[in-house]
């Protein structure tokens, strides 16, 4: 009588126990969904590096069609060189890092592109902040650079992707940093101005005499009022003399 009882009691804990497991996965799978960067063997200072970055889908309706990473302090737009990622999607320096955006990805399919970083910072470890938008407006931001204070796992929330450098090799230099694409039409413009205000410049230097600024019109006016006086001084002279001879 026994038995028939212990076999339905293990059923019922085999049911229970698939329940349970179901309720798990489903509750952890958008907790496990991450944004995460990867470099094998990266030291500070590497040059020429390749970065894989992967950012997990966490929607059930709306596809991946941009990403956007902010560069961590020691590299610039300039340092990045776009290598491969999803089909159509293309790359664009911003004034604090770069996107890659295209045709929205599949419902589900996270997005993975590949970069090369001229050279890494003289750094422990790099974050990368990571904004993630969908087809439909929504926005993933994976910017979050600290455990969470309740003490859950950082998986829980959206941890920015971070990369764990090893020390630099032996000898290795920083290089010359590369410029940074939004600084150049800065540099242009600067440039433009310079050349426009040098015209107008000459002109003032040639209109003065002497370290004291003075114009050269001044003491040619000066002569000519003396000169004009003095004629005047004559020629009434001259009538006053002509009157009295008379």
């Amino acid at each position: 009588m026994h038995r028939p009882t212990l076999a339905r009691s293990l059923r019922r804990t085999g049911a229970l126990t698939a329940f349970a497991f179901a309720v798990a996965v489903a509750v952890a799978g958008p907790a496990a969904a991450h944004a995460h960067v990867e470099a094998e063997g990266a030291r500070a200072l590497d040059q020429n590096v390749e970065l894989t970055f992967s950012a997990a889908s966490e929607s059930t309706s709306a596809g991946i069609a941009k990403l956007e990473v902010i560069l961590p302090k020691g590299i610039t737009p300039g340092d990045i060189t776009y290598k491969e990622g999803p089909e159509g999607w293309k790359f664009a320096p911003t004034s604090r890092g770069y996107t890659v955006a295209g045709p929205k990805l599949a419902v589900g399919k996270d997005a993975e592109h590949v970069v090369t970083v001229r050279q890494l910072p003289d750094a422990e470890e790099l974050v990368f902040k990571t904004l993630q938008s969908y087809d439909d407006g929504r926005v993933d931001r994976w910017i979050e650079l600290e455990e969470p204070a309740d003490g859950h796992s950082h998986d829980d929330g959206h941890p920015a992707p971070l990369l764990e450098l090893k020390p630099a090799a032996p000898g290795a230099q920083l290089v010359s940093p590369s410029p940074s694409p939004t600084e150049e039409p800065t540099t242009a413009a600067g440039e433009s101005t310079t050349g426009t205000s040098a015209p107008s410049a000459e002109p003032a230097a040639n209109s003065t005499d002497g370290d004291d600024g003075m114009s050269v019109a001044v003491p040619i006016g000066i002569g000519a009022a003396v000169l004009l006086l003095g004629g005047g001084a004559w020629w009434l002279r001259s009538r006053s003399r002509r009157s009295g001879a008379a």
